[in-house]
């Protein structure tokens, strides 16, 4: 009987070892994004590409099964702390893809690099952490905030703009647009307008544009914002007249809402959906017959997030413990960006090349952005050499 007992208890030990054996044969990733209110396409982008590529990468990652958590962060800094504190505590994750917005980032970065959970950005790349607050457990395969932006400003200091009117929400990404853009342009700023986030109705900003009459506006307005100031903007006879350059203002999240008042609108982005090679293409075919809509960029950089994380997984042998072997093998990033060009710098934002882009409508109706020259080839950002954690 003792001998019986003492065997039973082995065997009660044995189960409990193997459970952490059994769950380490699953990779869990969690995806945190705005799934609801006026930016919840952005986040059905993110949501859509990150699970269009474990899709076609057979569901499993190194040989093992892939399980996706999906939490919608309400685009509320408290909501998106416990839902990424559930994501870690309760769903385990290994690794955690998001958010959309940058303040919803600064609200999740510290619970999750804290608990040394690998957090991989597809969109928001604020300044806050691409410097001297740069971790080890943090990734970003959009690029930094000021990049895009600067895109624009560049753009107006080439084309001669010698008035500008800047519009951006205030918050921490219209704050950084703001600064991306004043990088390159040297000219003159009319007025510089914050507006509050979520705002809908634009006719005391397009009041003081009419009257000031800018050479060009630059505009940074995601999700439902940008969808009504491009309305308003044509409604109040502006397009004509005034050039628009803008970042996640006129993209594929917005466009389907915007429609024929965005056609010829300008943009600054890292990819377009008419991008000349043949991986992408395949990721915009595969995109629009799974989901009956035109990828952007948010889609993009959350398929390549997946690309990043399998890179990293294959790397270590699908073993996850050892947390500094798998930091070296998501800082190689030892895969093929949709984008093409793309590498890591010390901070783990993204080196790449940028385009101007501008709306068209194509020939089956749908409305897309489209390349129309390079602005920056292999960009990094100024915050990088700053960087002393990684």
């Amino acid at each position: 009987m003792k001998v019986s007992s003492k065997l039973a208890g082995l065997g009660v030990v044995a189960c409990m070892l193997a459970q952490p054996a059994l769950a380490a044969d699953k990779i869990k990733i969690g995806v945190i994004v705005t799934l609801s209110g006026p930016a919840a396409a952005l986040g059905g982008q993110v949501r859509d590409g990150f699970n269009l590529a474990i899709k076609d990468l057979g569901g499993k990652m190194g040989g093992k099964d892939v399980e996706v958590v999906v939490a919608d962060d309400e685009l509320k800094p408290d909501a998106a702390i416990t839902k990424a504190k559930g994501l870690l505590e309760r769903d385990k994750v290994d690794f955690v893809v998001g958010p959309i917005f940058s303040n919803m980032l600064q609200a999740i970065h510290r619970p999750i690099t804290e608990n040394k959970t690998f957090l991989i950005s597809p969109n928001a790349g604020p300044s806050s952490y691409a410097g001297k607050e740069c971790s080890p457990y943090f990734y970003v395969t959009s690029y930094q905030n000021d990049q895009v932006h600067a895109v624009l400003g560049k753009v107006a200091q080439d084309r001669g703009y010698k008035k500008m009117y800047l519009l951006v929400p205030n918050y921490q990404a219209g704050r950084d647009s703001v600064a991306g853009f004043k990088l390159d342009y040297k000219g003159e700023i009319v007025e510089e307008s914050y507006v509050p986030l979520n705002t809908l109705d634009f006719q005391p900003e397009l009041s003081k544009i009419s009257s000031q009459k800018p050479d060009a506006v630059f505009t940074f307005m995601p999700g439902g914002m940008g969808v009504n100031l491009v309305k308003q903007f044509k409604q109040a006879g502006l397009a004509d007249t005034v050039p628009v350059l803008s970042a996640f203002t006129v993209d594929e999240s917005t466009l389907p809402a915007q429609q024929d008042a965005a056609v010829g609108m300008f943009g600054g982005a890292n990819w377009a959906p008419n991008f000349d090679n043949a991986q992408s293409k395949k990721f915009v075919a595969g995109y629009e017959a799974a989901y009956n809509s035109v990828p952007g960029t948010y889609a993009m950089q959350a398929y390549d997030a997946a690309l990043l994380i399998d890179s990293a997984v294959k790397a270590v042998g699908g073993d996850l413990t050892n947390k500094d072997k798998v930091a070296a093998a998501l800082k190689k990033a030892d895969f093929a960006s949709l984008r093409g060009n793309f590498k890591f710098n010390t901070n783990g934002y993204p080196i790449q090349d940028f385009y101007l882009t501008k709306v068209a409508k194509r020939p089956d109706g749908k409305f897309q952005t489209e390349i129309v020259q390079k602005v920056f080839e292999n960009y990094a950002d100024r915050y990088a050499k700053d960087c002393a954690a990684k």
